[in-house]
């Protein structure tokens, strides 16, 4: 499921829905459609499999317009993406709504509500909300308000709605429940919507819904209940983005931006996907779970910073499952003869879904005929999305940056929600599960707090200026974010760096440490800090400058020699995000001191669709 836009006001509100879903294109859906009740007290609804643009062109031949509707883009886990499974879902031409989430009772209340006679239009496990809806509105003469919210009580799973009806036309319904949503206030007319930006051009006051919520809009009023029924108030927040938040507003490149902007990523990434401390495994799509109880091996594959993405996850995978994972880079993979066996998870990594090298490995594996495929990317309507049997969508937003940033964040959330869901076919205990999603859930908040280092590393990035080389290092699954790292640092600075594990520095890279090559060191608080605080001393013994990204509670100091500067305490699994993000605040400020052009650097693409 995706995104949900709805509002009541005086005016005509198809403009305000239509524009609310361009708002969330970035998001990623496969079709769209709104619905309106007009002055006539009649439901008018459009559906159109495809862009929004495609909904847009079919309203110029429709009229669809009225004071009060609901419209969605949908990104499909029950049903193919075509029109009859398009949101907004409609009963009996009387009650009509729009649902991110998944019901994971639909098969049951489908079962009943075919006995109670009502005929199903769509493959979808949201249309047995609508119907539930009518049933306590129509047959048993429930207000609208009543009806939504004895219908949830029904429901078990996750939901964000929105509900209207012709005989109740001067409300709207709106309900969540681990899926997120906001109410927009205005003067005369209130909007609701899955996601802020959907509504920064009408309003810029918000309330957030809280868990177990149904709220009543009018023209003039918000109610708002508990999960109990009982009447709540809550807080109106006054947003600070502005109704043109792809612009750079107060940061200086769009790569600055992004990395700001990974919290908010984040917590995209992880909507309508986890609930009750578990990853529904519906969210990565139709047959996901068939997929899933079939697998005994796991094939990354990707290009550059994807790569990165898929070493990180690999420990996970072995750590965590001990399922046996390889990673691959996509353009020596399609070379070369791969032994690809049974029961084999091929999953692919890439930001555009457009890079050629991956594109052709993913074509490559599918012909052996021996595997199933799985996409993490950013953009729902890619190759790479098509080709794969199953989607995970990052929904970082647009990146503008060249370097990937908050891109390859959400590849690691997405990857770990990947693991997690596989995790409970594979002998993953609850207990385990429900530890890291709640360390998931509280990753956001970690790295709003690492970005405030930014000061201080900017500070750091002045030592960095008159320098040609650079070695990252970093030990398990720190050696992967070392590699990102120094990729960052080379791809915008034009430094030259290399990452390597700690434990190779006796190997090669310790005849190149000298006083002019800092060192940068990536060190959590896990069971080899101890190592890596010997192979720090070598480093030292040779004249070779360090700085530190260390855990508050691992011990260091900063000495001659020897810059330490103290990151966020973190668990091990989610450590390799947020250390992640202080290595990609050092490479931006060394840019800017460098004058090169941070968003576009020289020679490079932002999706690479050659070889």
């Amino acid at each position: 499921m995706c995104g949900i836009v709805g509002a009541i006001a005086e005016r005509d509100v198809t403009p305000i829905l239509l524009e609310g879903l361009r708002r969330l294109e970035y998001r990623g859906y496969d079709s769209a459609g709104l619905v309106v009740v007009d002055k006539e007290s009649c439901l008018k609804r459009v559906r159109k499999p495809g862009k929004v643009q495609m909904l847009a062109d079919e309203l110029e031949k429709v009229a669809a317009a009225g004071p009060i509707g609901v419209a969605h883009t949908r990104w499909a886990t029950h049903g193919e993406p075509t029109e009859k499974n398009a949101h907004p879902h409609v009963c009996e031409n009387s009650v009509a709504l729009v649902h991110n989430g998944i019901i994971e009772n639909h098969e049951a209340l489908r079962k009943a509500q075919t006995s109670q006679g009502y005929r199903f239009t769509s493959d979808t496990d949201t249309e047995v909300i609508v119907h539930q809806v009518h049933d306590y509105h129509i047959k048993q003469g429930k207000d609208l308000l009543e009806a939504v919210q004895a219908a949830v009580k029904d429901l078990h799973g996750a939901y964000a709605l929105g509900v209207v009806s012709t005989q109740d036309p001067d409300r709207l319904i709106t309900a969540r429940m681990g899926s997120p949503l906001v109410i927009g206030i205005g003067i005369g007319e209130h909007f609701i919507a899955s996601d802020v930006a959907a509504l920064l051009p009408v309003t810029r006051r918000f309330i957030f819904l809280e868990e177990g919520d149904v709220a009543e809009l009018t023209r003039d009023s918000v109610r708002i209940f508990d999960a109990n029924g009982q009447a709540v108030e809550r807080p109106v927040v006054e947003s600070e983005l502005s109704a043109d938040a792809v612009e750079l507003g107060q940061f200086r490149h769009y790569m600055q931006k992004e990395i700001f902007e990974q919290p908010r990523a984040i917590t995209n990434t992880l909507e309508g996907r986890i609930l009750s401390g578990r990853v529904l495994e519906e969210s990565f799509g139709p047959g996901a779970a068939e997929i899933f109880g079939d697998i005994r091996e796991v094939r990354i594959i990707a290009c550059g910073t994807s790569f990165h993405a898929g070493l990180i996850a690999a420990y996970w995978f072995e750590s965590l499952l001990d399922l046996p994972c390889r990673v691959e880079v996509a353009s020596e993979f399609r070379y070369r003869k791969p032994h690809l066996r049974e029961h084999t998870l091929v999953v692919t990594i890439s930001q555009s879904g457009e890079t050629a090298d991956t594109l052709a490995a993913l074509k490559q594996a599918k012909a052996s005929g021996r595997v199933r495929s799985l996409a993490v990317c950013n953009v729902a309507e890619s190759s790479l999305t098509r080709e794969s049997d199953i989607v995970l969508l990052t929904r970082a937003g647009p990146e503008v940056g060249v370097a990937s940033t908050k891109a390859f964040t959400t590849q690691l959330v997405a990857l770990l929600l990947l693991v997690l869901a596989m995790g409970r076919r594979n002998g993953m205990s609850e207990e385990t599960e429900r530890s890291v999603v709640q360390q998931l859930e509280q990753l956001a908040g970690k790295v709003e707090r690492v970005l405030q280092l930014d000061t201080a590393i900017q500070q750091w990035s002045e030592q960095f200026g008159d320098k040609h080389n650079a070695l990252f290092l970093g030990r398990g699954t720190m050696y992967p974010v070392a590699m990102e790292g120094a990729l960052k640092l080379k791809e915008i600075s034009y430094i030259h760096a290399e990452a390597y594990p700690a434990g190779e520095l006796k190997h090669g890279p310790l005849a190149l440490v000298d006083a002019e090559m800092p060192i940068i060191v990536v060190a959590p608080n896990n069971e080899l800090l101890e190592k890596l605080k010997s192979n720090m001393q070598e480093v030292r013994a040779r004249g070779g400058e360090l700085f530190v990204f260390a855990d508050k509670g691992a011990g260091f100091v900063s000495e001659p020699g020897t810059t330490v500067m103290d990151v966020e305490v973190v668990e091990d699994v989610v450590a390799p995000i947020v250390y992640t993000v202080p290595l990609q605040l050092l490479s931006y400020h060394v840019a800017v001191i460098k004058g090169t052009d941070v968003d576009k650097p020289r020679n490079l693409a932002k999706s690479v669709t050659v070889e």
